[in-house]
């Protein structure tokens, strides 16, 4: 099955822009980037958003302004706008439980208390494809907030923009459905 939107999770505002709880925008940007896209505000969608071309699919991008916890807000306005069905729909968020720079292409399963698709899963059920985007873990679960909200060194940010160029590169083999093409390259590398 096709994939016709692909949501990067963030929160809105400079003060957001560099940290790690921001993967998921730095990916779908850099793909609007690749593809000749341009975000846009829109309001209909609680969000910013743009439409691309990959591998001859016309594909949403979206960047939901909604802060983080109300994620599924933006996602449920633009695929029921789009009537895209949550199987059609890629998720992308950091990932405390994998290294920086590691990917993992899935379908379904729990939200693992990552607050953005706790509400996507509320608003939408749990069967949306999700790259989970490696951010590393600061090894005390009373440190999570202040890293995922925190500017990753310098070292961790290359390594995850390293996965999301290698997703940049698997996305035509993604948006196209050929997801165990993309699992099998994305899950060799690293």
């Amino acid at each position: 099955m096709a994939i016709r939107l692909i949501a990067g999770l963030g929160n809105p505002g400079s003060k957001y822009d560099k940290t790690r709880h921001n993967a998921g925008f730095w990916l779908v940007d850099e793909l609007a980037k690749r593809f000749g896209g341009r975000f846009l505000p829109e309001k209909r969608f609680s969000g910013e958003a743009c439409k691309v071309d990959i591998a001859g699919h016309v594909v949403w991008l979206l960047k939901p302004m909604t802060f983080m916890n109300r994620s599924g807000l933006s996602v449920k306005q633009l695929s029921a706008f789009f009537r895209i069905p949550v199987e059609e729909i890629l998720i992308a968020h950091d990932e405390l439980d994998i290294p920086p720079g590691v990917v993992r292409l899935k379908k379904g399963g729990g939200h693992g208390g990552h607050n953005g698709l706790r509400d996507i899963h509320a608003q939408m059920g749990k069967e949306y494809w999700r790259l989970r985007l490696g951010v590393g873990h600061p090894g005390d679960s009373s440190l999570v907030i202040n890293y995922v909200l925190g500017t990753p060194s310098r070292s961790d940010e290359d390594q995850i923009m390293r996965g999301i160029d290698d997703v940049a590169d698997q996305i035509e083999l993604i948006v196209s459905g050929e997801t165990q093409k993309a699992m099998n390259e994305l899950h060799r590398s690293r």
